[in-house]
């Protein structure tokens, strides 16, 4: 989970090497260390914001903030962290709050992949039902029913509505008669890939976009 690639600033480096380092390993933060010890996360934009960039990190800012997880937080809470702050990485520090490195946005992408089964084979059905309604029990019955089992799903809000949508992924491309015992529930169909040709497409878009933010 941790990057093997990025590795932390010094509190003695310049601002020059900062906007270096961020275009090298395409970030717009990095963790900044000071005698080992985690001090803060430099953002792009706060570099920027000086004018002197030939100054070190200890003369551009006063304090930094310190945004963090420990090595044993949920890949959820992660995600959580990264999404409110609006972080393109994370630095993870150990219990005794020693820094040990740090996740980005493309790690954390690259985890969800295997937990939403993305590399796996089968078919994809997107339902859009009322909130109030959703049953996961009922779903995974219906998929079961014809001979049939969810790899993993995912509930998505829709907003200013009480409804949501439903993402399945389900073990197999023969989605037809799953489909239609949905239909005979009243379930709304968004959408459906069921053919090899519509797995192969979107397992070409999710490899293109981890290729985006790594490079």
């Amino acid at each position: 989970m941790l990057s093997e690639e990025i590795p932390p600033l010094l509190h003695t480096d310049s601002g020059e090497k900062v906007l270096l380092w961020m275009d090298e390993f395409k970030v717009s933060h990095l963790p900044v260390l000071k005698n080992g010890n985690f001090v803060g996360l430099v953002s792009e934009s706060a570099v920027l914001d000086h004018l002197n960039l030939e100054s070190d990190l200890d003369h551009l800012f006063d304090h930094l903030p310190r945004p963090f997880v420990f090595e044993n937080t949920h890949i959820y809470d992660i995600l959580l962290k990264m999404s409110s702050e609006k972080l393109s990485l994370l630095p993870v520090l150990n219990e005794r709050e020693e820094y040990v490195g740090c996740i980005s946005i493309y790690g954390v992408v690259t985890i969800f992949s295997d937990f939403g089964s993305i590399k796996e084979p089968g078919g994809i059905i997107v339902l859009t039902l009322n909130a109030i309604d959703y049953s996961l029990s009922q779903i995974a019955q219906i998929v079961e029913s014809n001979g049939a089992r969810i790899l993993s799903s995912f509930i998505t809000s829709i907003h200013d509505s009480t409804k949501m949508e439903v993402t399945l992924k389900i073990n197999t491309t023969s989605l037809n008669a799953i489909l239609r015992t949905f239909e005979r529930y009243d379930y709304q169909i968004k959408e459906t890939y069921q053919d090899k040709d519509s797995e192969n497409d979107l397992r070409v878009r999710y490899e293109a976009l981890l290729n985006f933010m790594k490079w």
